[in-house]
């Protein structure tokens, strides 16, 4: 019988290898977005570039996000269900906390619609907000 990430991966079309299926059942149990680094350390002894490469696949796939905070350190995230190979479809606005260093995504406060002159194409959208969160007001 299949596990939940075994189904995850599988409806994804990313075949559910034991090191995927680690690195996809880490991001479940996260409450905000988290760098290679933390995961690194959070599934020690995995290795560093297995991870990377699993969090790349994941990303071509529609299953995680890469969020920039401004930090240097691109975090990630599990994407809604609507992304897939072909494009994220969840542009939600980010939130960093100033003050514990946590990355949020806000799903449910999505990017308004950005009208671009003619000829201009839209590759990504990005948008953070810094401040407290909740846990630290």
């Amino acid at each position: 019988m299949k596990t939940e990430v075994e189904n995850i991966l599988i409806s994804k079309k990313i075949n559910p290898t034991a090191n995927r299926m680690l690195v996809l059942d880490y991001l479940l149990d996260q409450h905000a977005a988290i760098s290679l680094t933390d995961i690194e350390k959070g599934l020690t002894p995995a290795n560093r570039v297995t991870i990377y490469r699993s969090l790349k696949l994941f990303s071509e796939q529609g299953l995680v996000h890469a969020v920039e905070d401004g930090t240097g350190t691109p975090k990630y995230a599990l994407c809604i269900e609507d992304c897939n190979a072909e494009g994220h479809h969840d542009l939600h606005l980010h939130f960093y906390c100033s003050n514990c260093k946590e990355t949020y995504c806000l799903p449910s406060t999505l990017i308004p619609k950005v009208e671009l002159p003619d000829k201009f194409r839209v590759e990504e959208v990005n948008l953070l907000i810094k401040g407290i969160c909740d846990k630290c007001v």
